[in-house]
């Protein structure tokens, strides 16, 4: 098998972690970006990504240090708002956090996967696309990754690099139970649009 090396943004919680853990598992390299440090299996940049000349910086150095095969944008952020009560401002940083990051990082690696003709881009989006209350800034956000993947697999079509959105329904996260605590609303109404009616692991 060939070895490959993958960057990871808000790698160190959540599905972030689970797609390191399973990375690394089967036997790649995994370079996470995360504001926070943790014990965590691969090799650990922390920054803030929406600081965009952090985030820049960041990725002018990796790409120096690493030949990357690809990247997932994992990294979100979240703030629930009622239609009426939604401040322009959050819709903002929710948009940039989601939105910024991705762009930067696909930028950033493309050259060299270009190089080596071949390459993986996955944005983690969510079923939240299908629309859900209180999240007119995140089910936004999520759909751009989904219209970010497609303008770009068609773009890259015959490069060797493949470009997917993943969707993830109700999972089990620290991000997810933030913004639905056990018992809420959020949670019940979430679990009851999963096939199954619960919650799905990160891992």
């Amino acid at each position: 098998m060939t070895q490959r090396t993958f960057l990871v943004t808000g790698a160190t919680k959540g599905i972030g972690l689970a797609l390191t853990e399973r990375l690394i598992a089967d036997g790649h390299h995994v370079v996470g970006l995360a504001r926070e440090a943790c014990d965590f299996p691969g090799e650990l940049v922390r920054v803030d990504l929406a600081d965009r000349c952090a985030t820049g910086a960041v990725l002018d150095d990796l790409v120096r240090r690493h030949a990357f095969d690809g990247v997932v944008n994992n990294v979100a952020l979240v703030r629930p708002q009622r239609l009426g009560e939604i401040a322009l401002n959050d819709l903002d940083d929710v948009l940039a956090l989601n939105l910024h990051p991705a762009v930067q990082t696909v930028q950033a690696l493309l050259p060299g996967m270009r190089a080596h003709g071949w390459g993986r881009v996955v944005n983690i989006s969510s079923l939240t696309i299908l629309g859900m209350t209180q999240r007119t800034a995140y089910a936004a956000a999520k759909a751009a990754l989904v219209s970010f993947a497609r303008s770009w697999a068609l773009e890259l079509a015959g490069t060797g690099i493949t470009v997917n959105a993943v969707a993830p329904g109700p999972t089990e996260t620290v991000l997810f139970r933030a913004n639905n605590p056990p018992g809420s609303e959020g949670e019940k109404a979430l679990s009851v649009r999963s096939a199954h009616g619960s919650l799905g692991p990160a891992s």
